[in-house]
């Protein structure tokens, strides 16, 4: 049994802790409310070809068990993202591989009520770290369609490098979408990306 998702991480008034069961009832508000915020941005199934079964979207009960069996077993980190206490997204580290490569992937979203806030990156910062400094992966990437500019400024904000388009790379809100690859090695934040992203934070706010 893998432990190392088990964690809480904190910084300020934002918060990283795993997905509970019991927390449907606050997640389902949030993604409710949010509807057409995030869309555009859902992970979908395609069409089930000949001889394939259709796949259910799954219960948020169902997602939950899935992620944290998943968890247990050192392929994923799934977190739910807090402000003051309040669910207000979704923070997964998934596509976890160990070997000679040590990568894994992030995905997240936000409630737009408190979006352009500083809130993911800072929840990023937060993964990014307990990834590299606690779990030992070395290269994490983050897929984004080109016209989501505020999943993109996230990424920019905290130094990942743009790497290039993967064309129909990922089946988003009913279709195969393009995404830009960014991507970051332990190599290019040896000072920690959350002391990257405060120096960041920090000389924003000189400048303004």
């Amino acid at each position: 049994m893998n432990a190392s998702w088990q964690v809480e991480l904190l910084e300020g008034d934002v918060a990283l802790r795993p997905i509970r069961v019991r927390d449907q009832r606050s997640w389902q508000e949030v993604s409710q409310r949010n509807r057409d915020w995030l869309r555009r941005w859902e992970a979908t199934v395609p069409p089930a070809g000949p001889g394939r079964a259709g796949v259910a979207r799954p219960t948020f009960r169902q997602m939950a068990r899935y992620l944290r069996h998943e968890a247990a077993a050192g392929r994923m980190v799934p977190f739910v993202v807090l402000h003051r206490g309040r669910l207000v997204g979704q923070l997964t580290v998934g596509g976890m591989t160990w070997g000679s490569m040590c990568s894994a992937n992030i995905g997240y979203w936000v409630d737009e009520s408190v979006a352009g806030r500083g809130i993911m990156p800072t929840a990023v910062a937060l993964a990014v770290d307990h990834c590299f400094g606690t779990l030992g992966l070395h290269r994490i990437e983050v897929c984004i369609r080109p016209e989501n500019w505020p999943s993109r400024r996230v990424a920019e904000k905290l130094g990942f490098r743009e790497e290039g388009m993967r064309p129909r790379y990922l089946h988003i809100d009913g279709d195969w979408r393009d995404h830009l690859v960014y991507a970051l090695t332990a190599e290019e934040v040896p000072e920690g990306m959350l002391n990257r992203w405060r120096s960041v934070r920090s000389r924003d706010r000189r400048d303004n």
